[in-house]
């Protein structure tokens, strides 16, 4: 087992989703914030802030001087640390599938200059659709799936597509050798259990968002 997989793995699921969102607060900042301020910008306890940074491994680095001291935490060096503990210090591509006016908003999505994320790819099986759409990537019909992905080695795959075409779509995916897939598709969908799948349901968030609000 590689000391990123045993990282990895000793870092609870409710923790390394802290860590991600604290990565994306922390991000572009500078200067130094404490556990007290983080826990007034997100709502967590500041023991439990601490117990998520203790997962980095952060004296065993070498960076207990710049981390967690008196004055506080630096951003930087946090967010070093989580991209390692969580393996997002290294580039991957991923591709749309499904260019409806869901995915084709995918296609020129402003990112950071830094993101460890590539656009290399969209997929459609209107072939007009992938024709006349302006891109930074290019664009393929459908039956290219395979073929494209494995030639740029794509790992990630954003699915788009109508719930009625959602299960053939992951199927050939994961012929294609994807190795995640985001679904925004509104409709469970099934997969190997090496794949990786996060269901993104907007009535979900809505009733999520309305149990927050009620009264």
């Amino acid at each position: 087992m590689s000391d990123l997989q045993f990282r990895l793995d000793t870092i609870p699921g409710p923790a390394r989703e802290r860590l991600l969102s604290l990565m994306r607060l922390l991000e572009g900042s500078s200067g130094t914030i404490t556990s007290a301020q983080i826990e007034t910008l997100t709502g967590w306890a500041s023991h439990t802030i601490r117990k998520d940074i203790s997962f980095l491994g952060a004296s065993a680095e070498g960076a207990a001087g710049a981390v967690g001291s008196s004055g506080g935490y630096e951003p930087g060096v946090l967010v070093s640390l989580i991209k390692k503990a969580l393996g997002l210090d290294k580039s991957r591509k991923f591709c749309v599938v499904g260019l409806g006016r869901l995915g084709s908003a995918f296609l020129n999505a402003t990112d950071p200059d830094d993101s460890e994320f590539e656009l290399a790819a969209g997929f459609d099986i209107n072939v007009n659709r992938t024709e006349i759409l302006k891109s930074k990537a290019p664009l393929y019909p459908a039956y290219k799936m395979g073929e494209v992905i494995e030639r740029f080695k794509i790992e990630i795959a954003l699915l788009c597509v109508p719930l009625e075409a959602a299960q053939g779509a992951v199927d050939k995916l994961v012929a294609a050798g994807i190795r995640g897939i985001l679904n925004f598709a509104p409709v469970a969908i099934n997969a190997p259990a090496d794949i990786a799948v996060r269901n993104v349901y907007l009535t979900d968030q809505l009733r999520a968002l309305s149990i927050k609000i009620r009264s």
